[in-house]
């Protein structure tokens, strides 16, 4: 059944997914269309929030490490989806080597570690695991809860070309966002290819792109369909270089969340929506160890950069903000705040989890200690809707909605790419 949610199931959303349904041809060929404009990133994850009067994403990932929330029954959509992404790179593709993050103690990280293992062996690759941190010295193998176990090696470069012992990769796989920067070892590789490319990383990405990208796939996807892009669209915008630690930097924070969050009252008016409106302050990449902040009333600022402790960074005060517009989440599973999060290969959905947190409220960030998750059903109704069924009856249909919000992200994630691509002039639209 669908998750239950706090408001009743009817208006905005129900209007969206009957508007989704409704022009279902025109979606697909529109996304058919674009992909053959654009490269999707070869794996993405959106975090999406449901609201009841709004349907958006939050956040797209491009080193999604929750493969192991996948269910056995979503596996053969990932395998095809892989087989396909492959084929488009290196056809004769044998050999991939998988670089894992750094930090690879959690049996949670290693577990993802091992379905991506899965995926890409029954799509017909060779696959080891390669990691870049210099204190591994060794090949290490780690017994997991489940029987199963992962070796890790240390990457070696010769000619050019990376691998590990006995390996030579031509396709290499990042589940490593080298938010610390982009270590030697990975440029200036030799006909290998690195996926994703090193401009994906948040060594130099910026939320604020993405989301730049997001609007303008918001706004063309709105006029397809027929909808205010409000609808799927969380409203954003950036506080540049700021010092937190100095009285004017909190005034450019103030004056510009004060903004904001008139925008988003204003549109709560026009809709007649009684909830109180809240903006997320967040660092523009996610390396500056910044906290995540909820800010419902310009008065409450000040109180709240002490909690983050953002004015006590160790050595560079200045920070890059971005301010989005907060997206409540009514849904629930066993009365504890869940959100949808959408997993798709290539420019497939190929499944999904909810992300549960019984200790948080509908208006804070769920990624964090003592979250959970419960798969959603996407390996049997992400691509069949039922047509017919009432809004907010069907869960293919709820399902579906959130997966074509996914690929939107998606699509911005691919626009961002080429937009940030170091070896692209321009960006043609």
């Amino acid at each position: 059944m669908v998750p239950h949610l706090v408001t009743a199931l009817t208006g905005p959303i129900n209007e969206l997914e009957q508007r989704v349904l409704d022009t279902m041809p025109a979606i697909e060929r529109w996304f058919r269309l674009e992909w053959m404009e654009h490269t999707p990133p070869f794996y993405t994850s959106v975090d999406v929030r449901n609201a009841g009067f709004k349907l958006a994403p939050v956040d797209t990932d491009f080193y999604p490490s929750g493969w192991n929330n996948l269910t056995p029954e979503m596996l053969p959509l990932a395998v095809q989806a892989a087989m396909v992404a492959i084929e488009k790179i290196c056809p004769e593709a044998r050999n991939l080597l998988i670089i894992p993050d750094n930090q690879i103690q959690s049996t949670f990280y290693l577990s993802n570690l091992t379905q991506l293992r899965r995926i890409f062996h029954m799509a017909g690759l060779n696959v080891r695991m390669g990691s870049i941190n210099p204190a591994l010295k060794k090949s290490t193998t780690i017994e997991l809860p489940g029987g199963e176990s992962i070796t890790v090696e240390p990457v070696v470069r010769t000619k050019g070309r990376i691998g590990v012992k006995d390996f030579d990769p031509c396709t290499i796989l990042l589940n490593n966002d080298l938010n610390a920067g982009v270590p030697g070892i990975l440029e200036d590789l030799h006909q290998q290819y690195l996926l994703p490319p090193l401009h994906a990383s948040w060594a130099t990405r910026r939320k604020s792109k993405h989301f730049q990208c997001y609007d303008d796939v918001a706004k063309r996807f709105g006029k397809l369909i027929g909808i205010d892009p409000w609808l799927i669209n969380p409203m954003f915008d950036t506080c540049g270089q700021v010092d937190l630690s100095h009285k004017q930097g909190v005034q450019v924070l103030t004056s510009q969340v004060d903004a904001l969050l008139a925008k988003v009252k204003k549109k709560y008016k026009e809709y007649g929506i009684k909830e109180k409106p809240f903006v997320i302050v967040k660092a523009d990449n996610s390396s500056s160890g910044m906290g995540i902040m909820t800010v419902r009333d310009i008065k409450d600022l000040p109180a709240l950069l002490d909690k983050t402790a953002i004015a006590r960074q160790a050595s560079d005060s200045m920070q890059e903000l971005i301010l989005q517009e907060g997206i409540l989440t009514h849904e629930r599973i066993n009365d504890a705040v869940a959100e949808p999060v959408v997993y798709m290969m290539d420019r497939y959905v190929v499944g999904g989890f909810y992300r549960v947190h019984a200790d948080r409220g509908e208006d804070e960030n769920l990624s964090a200690p003592g979250s959970s998750y419960v798969p959603l059903a996407f390996g049997s109704s992400a691509q069949l809707p039922q047509l017919g069924v009432r809004p907010g009856a069907s869960e293919p249909n709820r399902f579906y909605m959130y997966g074509v919000i996914g690929r939107l992200a998606m699509l911005a994630a691919s626009y961002e790419l080429e937009a940030t691509d170091p070896e692209r002039d321009t960006y043609d639209e």
